[in-house]
C-alpha cells in the first residue's frame, strides 16, 4: 500500500499523463482523448487513435491507448501503472488463412517494446483475426479480413511517453506503413 497522500497521487498521475500530451507522433496518427474507464483504477486516461492515409481521410487502422494508475499496485499488474492497448486494421484477404498471422501480429508488438528499451512487466494479450465471407446477393464481394491486437503491460515507472510511442508504432505497422528511422519525419505523399 502506498503511503502517498491523495493530492500527491493525483499530482503524480497528472504529471505522467501531461507527458503523454507532449509526445510527438507520426503525422499519419490522429489522436483524441476519450472517456476513460472509471471502475478499473482510481486514475485513468484514454486516447483513441487512427492512422490516416496521407492526403486523404481514409483510416488505415484504429485503436485505443489507456493508462491506468492505482497506487495500491494490484498484484496482477506488478506495479501501480498499467497500459491497455488495442489496434485494429483490415488486411488483404489472402492473409486470413495464414497460419502464423497471430504470431506475426504479436511479434509486431513485442518487437516494438524490445526495440524501444522501455521498462515493462506483466505483458499479456491476444491477436484475433476476423474473416467475413459474403453469400447470396453479396457473394461477389471478396472476403474481409481484420486483425485485432489487444495487449496490456505495466510500465516500470511513470515515464509513459515511450509506451505511447510503442503503441503508435504497432498501430502504424498494422496499418501497413513502413517504419521510420529515428529522427526522420514522414512527408505527405502526393495523390496521383
Amino acid at each position: 500500500m502506498s503511503s502517498r497522500t491523495a493530492p500527491e497521487v493525483s499530482a503524480a498521475f497528472a504529471q505522467a499523463t501531461k507527458a503523454l500530451r507532449d509526445v510527438r507522433l507520426r503525422p499519419e496518427i490522429h489522436l483524441e482523448e476519450i472517456p476513460a474507464p472509471a471502475r478499473i483504477a482510481p486514475h485513468s486516461l484514454a486516447l483513441s487513435g487512427e492512422v490516416v492515409q496521407a492526403g486523404s481521410d481514409e483510416a488505415l487502422a484504429n485503436g485505443r491507448f489507456v493508462v491506468l494508475y492505482d497506487p495500491a499496485s494490484p498484484a496482477a499488474w506488478e506495479g501501480p501503472w498499467r497500459v491497455v492497448t488495442f489496434a485494429r486494421a483490415a488486411l488483404e484477404a489472402e492473409l486470413g488463412a495464414e497460419p502464423l498471422l497471430g504470431e506475426v501480429g504479436w511479434s509486431w508488438l513485442t518487437d516494438a517494446i524490445h526495440d524501444s528499451g522501455a521498462g515493462y512487466r506483466a505483458l499479456g494479450g491476444t491477436v484475433t483475426r476476423v474473416v467475413s465471407e459474403s453469400f447470396g446477393g453479396l457473394s461477389e464481394r471478396e472476403p474481409d479480413v481484420e486483425l485485432e491486437i489487444r495487449a496490456s503491460w505495466s510500465p516500470s515507472g511513470p515515464e509513459l511517453g515511450e509506451h505511447l510511442q510503442i503503441w503508435s508504432e504497432l498501430l502504424c505497422t498494422v496499418a501497413g506503413l513502413p517504419p521510420l528511422p529515428e529522427g526522420v519525419t514522414a512527408l505527405p505523399s502526393q495523390r496521383r
